[in-house]
């Protein structure tokens, strides 16, 4: 099956970026797409640069309005949709969170967001609870996908805790950029570095990876220099190749093929899986080995 990433640029009007979003799916479809994965937060300009209480009234509840929007979106194209959106689950608690809409428009999973950031700029704690569905991955009609999001890409726990669950392909939905300030020192390592990770995780699950990350520059709300989001949505496969790439700062809608026997090619030769030793890891689970630990 083909898949594909939107990688877009979000204007100041949540419902604008809908329709821009919906352009996009419409377009991956019409390239054979059966998957289309959209940006972290597609629905607003990224919001957590600052800490402000009035962005608590851009998020909806799941099911809502998007998520009906995009599954009859879903249904009359005949695609699976990952939708990442601001849930309000209740008043004053909400979660950064993924829907994944199956081909006839019902819901087939919802995740959220497990690990949440706070740096400057990504000021994320304010405004999202921690996920407690757990990593998780959802059977579609188009085949098995797991779901993490955007700051859960650094984690190899959360990649094989997902990639445990049997899906093909993981999908990333992102939000990710240069501090204008830094980007000329250290932009190249940055992008590198999350681009590399993310390779690893194809790598060492034996699974396709694809992230889609927003693009061009976003003002902080107030004050400051804002985000420069980086783009580069792409997706690899079990190998780490890099199959489709997107550029840095141009709106792109990435389509690649993606075949579940080359996950079982690819694990047969690289058994990471069977020689796993799970009798040796219980040290995982604690923060740090102190000294006194070891």
């Amino acid at each position: 099956m083909k898949i594909a990433v939107v990688q877009m640029r979000m204007g100041p009007e949540p419902g604008e970026n809908l329709e821009r979003g919906m352009t996009f799916v419409e377009a991956a479809a019409a390239q054979g797409a059966a998957v289309v994965c959209l940006p972290e937060l597609f629905r607003s300009r990224y919001f957590c640069q600052v800490e402000d209480p009035a962005w608590f009234d851009l998020a909806e509840s799941i099911p809502g309005p998007t998520t009906e929007v995009l599954g009859r979106l879903a249904r009359r194209l005949g695609v699976v949709i990952v939708a990442p959106l601001f849930e309000r689950r209740a008043a004053g608690l909400y979660h950064n969170s993924a829907v994944v809409l199956d081909s006839d428009g019902t819901q087939a999973g919802h995740y959220r967001k497990m690990h949440i950031p706070d740096d400057p700029c990504y000021y994320e704690k304010f405004y999202f609870t921690p996920g407690d569905l757990g990593f998780r991955a959802f059977g579609t009609r188009a085949g098995r996908l797991g779901v993490l999001i955007c700051w859960d890409q650094w984690y190899p726990e959360a990649a094989r805790l997902t990639a445990l669950q049997g899906p093909d392909v993981l999908f990333y939905p992102t939000a990710i950029g240069w501090h204008p300030q830094e980007k000329a020192v250290e932009g190249a390592a940055q992008r590198d570095a999350w681009r590399t990770v993310q390779r690893g995780h194809a790598i060492a699950n034996g699974v396709y990876v694809a992230a889609a990350n927003r693009v061009g520059h976003e003002p902080a709300p107030g004050a400051g220099a804002g985000i420069e989001f980086w783009g580069s949505s792409f997706i690899a496969d079990p190998q780490g190749v890099v199959l489709a790439e997107a550029s840095t700062d141009r709106e792109e809608v990435l389509v690649a093929e993606v075949d579940p026997g080359r996950v079982e090619v690819v694990r047969r030769n690289w058994p990471f899986l069977r020689d796993r030793r799970i009798d040796a890891y219980h040290e995982i689970t604690q923060r740090f080995l102190d000294e006194e630990k070891l």
